[in-house]
């Protein structure tokens, strides 16, 4: 299933606009009819009226609903967003809402037309236009709340990220300020998508590189996991369960300087509290910011020049060399000096391939061409 692209949702129009194009509509469609008989005219161009800008009510209206995600082809991921983000009841009520108002306002204009071509009056049959255009009025202005609400919740859902399921997922975690997002720049191709978090005052940051013509993407998790988890309020669990639906693999970062504010003791129970959340997730621990840890300059200068020639077009995770440190055997990394960051993405990437059991690019066993000649 594909990435849901919730920046494309289109703006959604108050009431009075929705009617107002709908009205405009059917005053042209009036317009352009013509008959020399003045009963048969005005009755065509009452039911023009009518129907015209029933339509163009409906089209507006449904339009919206077509173009917002059905719940039901989303993945556990992106429901769990949606539920923390606006909240999955408000999300279906407001959407059938536009359904009921499209079913309502679509019986109006049958039973008012039927009406219309059911008499010879014509002053009955203005009257039945306007009382057509009252009631149509009254349920559009029904569903306002609920335009308003979908336009509000727009605005926070195009903040969402896009996580597209077909391709490998990495999960970031760590406390703050660790370095996550400058790793996660490191690794990518290009700069990350930033995009708003709901549920907190921070950020997501949500990363890409191709390896072999394969798109893999790395998710930060600010914000998430920095106080202990009886403190959460309820929509933090909620984007942490929905943290549960993507990724097969966690890279938790580590500060071992402590410059990021966290102790070395508060990272480590955060570590214990990942795992346990994480249970079924292989989880890579990697301590980043080594330039600020006293090592050895020759067995610095030693792994960089061993990193550098590196061939990642033939990835082997036993080949791959880390340096470490001494004291927790955790894999040492570095940003600011590029230390460390092309072993861990052939690691990640090494990792990925192997638990990917299928082989698309490869035919099934015992598959054979004929050897005719076409």
């Amino acid at each position: 299933m594909t990435a849901v692209h919730w920046k494309k949702l289109a703006t959604v129009p108050f009431s009075d606009e929705i009617l107002d194009k709908g009205f405009s509509r059917g005053r042209k469609a009036a317009e352009n009819v013509y008959d020399p008989n003045k009963t048969f005219r005005v009755r065509k161009q009452m039911i023009r009226m009518i129907q015209s800008s029933v339509d163009t009510i409906c089209d507006q209206l449904m339009n919206h609903v077509k173009n917002w995600p059905s719940i039901e082809s989303l993945e556990l991921f992106d429901i769990a967003l949606v539920d923390a983000a606006v909240g999955l009841d408000d999300y279906k009520h407001n959407l059938s809402m536009l359904q009921w108002c499209s079913k309502q306002i679509s019986s109006i204009a049958r039973q008012n037309t039927e009406k219309i071509i059911r008499t010879a009056n014509i002053e009955f049959m203005h009257a039945t236009r306007r009382e057509a255009y009252g009631r149509i009025s009254s349920i559009v202005g029904q569903t306002s709340k609920s335009l308003e609400w979908l336009n509000s919740a727009r605005e926070t859902l195009k903040k969402l990220p896009s996580i597209d399921s077909s391709h490998p997922c990495i999960v970031v975690a760590g406390a703050p300020n660790v370095g996550k997002s400058a790793l996660i720049s490191s690794l990518s191709s290009g700069k990350p998508e930033v995009a708003s978090y709901p549920f907190t005052t921070k950020q997501l940051h949500v990363g890409h590189f191709d390896h072999r013509r394969l798109k893999y993407q790395i998710v930060d998790t600010p914000g998430l996991l920095d106080r202990p988890m009886q403190e959460r309020n309820q929509i933090e669990m909620q984007a942490i369960a929905a943290l549960e639906h993507i990724g097969s693999i966690v890279l938790f970062v580590i500060d071992y300087s402590e410059e990021c504010g966290t102790s070395l003791v508060e990272q480590n129970n955060l570590l214990k509290e990942v795992k346990n959340l994480l249970n079924k997730k292989e989880i890579i621990v990697v301590e980043t910011k080594a330039d600020l840890i006293n090592i050895d300059k020759k067995e610095w200068n030693s792994y960089k020049s061993i990193e550098t020639n590196i061939d990642s077009s033939n990835i082997d995770s036993k080949s791959l060399i880390f340096l470490r440190n001494n004291i927790t055997n955790n894999i040492l990394i570095s940003t600011k000096e590029n230390l460390g960051l092309k072993s861990i993405k052939n690691l990640l990437i090494n990792k990925i391939q192997k638990s990917n059991s299928g082989k698309p690019l490869e035919l099934p066993e015992g598959w054979y061409r004929s050897d005719k000649n076409f």
